[in-house]
């Protein structure tokens, strides 16, 4: 793929993968601009090279993944080391995704996915939002066909049972 079709398409699907870092980073906006801003510098710099065995879509969305579980990991290695502290601090404002939800039914769907497995998080949400097959969820979270239906279904399953509930 050329430079120029790459950035096109990096254009293109730039609102999805931004969707799909906030899921990645647990809704945190900072962490998911983060991530995908580091995915981006390694495609562009040819760290993350398509190779076309899936489409360009699902690769995206596992450099996405993969790369904001590396930063994740960097920054629990920094709060374990003492010297590594560098004041990272919010700027008290709540974001978007934080003010939309306190809305009821937002906020109680929120709080249904939160009591998910992670896995079941992601591909619910790939399949969901990012309107992903569940063979190109499994690929982008790195996981057998098998076991992607398994955590969707699981999922579906768990979040229908949770939002029966009487809201508390």
């Amino acid at each position: 793929m050329s430079p120029e079709a790459l950035e096109l398409e990096l254009a293109r699907l730039h609102p999805a993968a931004f969707g799909w870092a906030m899921a990645c980073c647990a809704g945190d906006r900072t962490a998911a601009e983060d991530a995908l801003q580091a995915s981006y510098l390694k495609i562009l710099d040819g760290r993350a090279r398509f190779a076309g065995r899936a489409s360009f879509r699902t690769w995206l969305f596992a450099v996405v993944r993969n790369t904001a579980a590396e930063l994740r990991r960097r920054a629990a290695l920094r709060r374990l080391l003492p010297l590594a502290v560098l004041g990272e601090t919010p700027d008290g404002r709540p974001d978007a995704a934080t003010v939309l939800a306190r809305a009821d039914a937002t906020g109680r769907l929120v709080a249904a996915l939160a009591t998910l497995p992670r896995r079941q998080r992601e591909v619910l949400h790939l399949v969901f939002y990012q309107d992903l097959t569940i063979t190109e969820a499994a690929e982008v979270a790195g996981v057998s066909l098998g076991t992607a239906r398994t955590h969707y279904e699981r999922g579906k399953a768990a979040l229908r049972k949770l939002l029966k509930e009487e809201p508390p």
